[in-house]
């Protein structure tokens, strides 16, 4: 096997390592913010680290990656989308904080038994972030583009959590209330913005494999 190929496969296998830790980042700040829980908040903050470390490594190895080969075609493409992938991945990873950062200003004051609609954001972005980074494992654009689809689905429940938010903060304004549903909202806002990286990701899938770009496009199933 070539030198370049080894090259090429550890890169993939650095962004999979970097995507699990996201992942896990994400899992634990949602478990803070349902469970009240938090202790979660460290696991979080430690796993940050790495995270920012290895967004560092990989920029590292796809810039030497092209400088020293100067790839063409499909592999072009997969260097450049891997750069694009590392972004999104890191930057999923600080919504991941900021949703930690909340929760642990909202154990401050009673749980709200009402909010049925950030758990089914919650449960359709984990579903977005695994199959993306699936989807990139596997080079399957199928699987991509599903996630695309499940973008509006997160969009439509956010509008549905602020138009609750709002209507709780008219019926009961006092400072507590207004404080925790200001943060429901931050935290709703992170969600919607984890879904739109998995979509950042699953577009820079797409054009990986095929070399098409869909990004602002309408795509139908």
């Amino acid at each position: 096997m070539r030198r370049f190929d080894v090259e090429m496969s550890n890169l993939q296998n650095h962004l999979l390592d970097m995507a699990e830790l996201v992942q896990k980042m994400i899992k634990t700040a949602m478990q803070e913010l349902v469970e009240r829980d938090p202790k979660q908040a460290d696991t979080v903050c430690c796993l940050e680290r790495e995270v920012n470390v290895k967004e560092i490594v990989i920029d590292d190895k796809c810039l030497k990656l092209i400088a020293l080969n100067q790839p063409v075609g499909v592999d072009l493409r997969f260097i450049t989308s891997a750069m694009r992938i590392n972004s999104d991945l890191e930057r999923m990873g600080d919504e991941a904080v900021n949703i930690s950062e909340m929760a642990l200003d909202l154990i401050r004051y009673p749980e709200l038994k009402s909010l049925v609609y950030i758990p089914k954001m919650v449960e359709i972005v984990q579903s977005m972030v695994m199959d993306c980074i699936k989807a990139f494992n596997t080079s399957d654009s199928k699987l991509a583009l599903s996630v695309l689809a499940r973008d509006d689905e997160v969009d439509d429940l956010k509008d549905k959590v602020l138009a609750n938010l709002k209507n709780l903060m008219l019926k009961s304004p006092n400072i507590d209330n207004i404080q925790r549903t200001i943060d429901l909202i931050f935290v709703a806002k992170s969600i919607e913005r984890l879904g739109d990286h998995a979509t950042n990701i699953s577009e820079d899938v797409i054009f990986m494999i095929h070399g098409k770009d869909v990004r602002h496009l309408c795509i139908t199933m």
